[in-house]
C-alpha cells in the first residue's frame, strides 16, 4: 500500500529535515511530495532517500534554482505540476493562486500546496485538497506533515516537533 508523505515550506531547518528518515520508517512513505520553499539546494539530501519516489516544485523564497535542479536529479520543478500516480493526477503548487481552478476542474484527485504555513486539509467533492503547514516551524512554532492513504484519501497530520522562535 502506498503512504505519500506532503511536505512544505522547509526553509532549511537542518534539525527538523533530520527527522524526516523516522517519519519515513514509521509510515512506510512510498513517495514524498515537497510543496516548495526548500531555500537552498544543500537540504536536498535530506529529502531524498533511496526507493521512495520524489517530486517538489519551486517556492517563492528559493535561491539557485539551477544548482537546486541538479542536486535534486530535476525532480525540483517550476510549478504548478501534474503529477501521474496510479489513484489519478496530483496538483502541486507553492503559492496557492491556482487553487480554486485546480479543485473547480475536476481533473485532480489530489491537490497539493504551501506558501501559507497554515494546515489546509479538506475533501472539496472527490478532490482532496492539502496544505500540511509548515515543516520549519519558523511562524507557527510548530513543525507538521501530512500522511495521505491515496487509496481511502484518509490524511493523517503529524506534528514532528516544535520549533523556538
Amino acid at each position: 500500500m502506498e503512504k505519500w508523505l506532503v511536505i512544505s515550506d522547509t526553509h532549511d531547518n537542518i534539525p527538523m529535515l533530520k527527522k524526516l528518515p523516522e517519519i519515513i520508517t514509521k509510515y512506510g512513505i512510498t513517495r514524498i511530495f515537497h510543496a516548495g520553499d526548500f531555500i537552498a539546494p544543500f537540504v536536498m539530501p535530506y529529502l531524498m532517500f533511496d526507493g521512495i519516489e520524489f517530486i517538489g516544485v519551486f517556492g517563492n523564497n528559493d535561491g539557485e534554482k539551477l544548482f537546486m535542479v541538479e542536486k535534486s536529479q530535476g525532480k525540483v520543478k517550476v510549478g504548478p505540476i501534474e503529477i501521474d500516480t496510479p489513484y489519478g493526477k496530483v496538483f502541486l503548487m507553492h503559492e496557492p493562486y491556482a487553487l480554486d481552478a485546480a479543485i473547480k476542474s475536476g481533473l485532480y484527485p489530489f491537490v497539493f500546496y504551501g506558501h501559507t504555513h497554515k494546515v489546509d486539509i479538506r475533501k472539496e467533492g472527490e478532490v482532496l485538497v492539502v496544505n500540511p503547514g509548515e515543516y520549519c516551524g519558523y511562524l507557527t512554532g510548530v513543525s507538521t506533515v501530512a500522511i495521505v492513504n491515496p487509496e481511502t484519501k484518509d490524511v493523517e497530520l503529524i506534528e514532528v516537533g516544535h520549533v523556538d522562535r
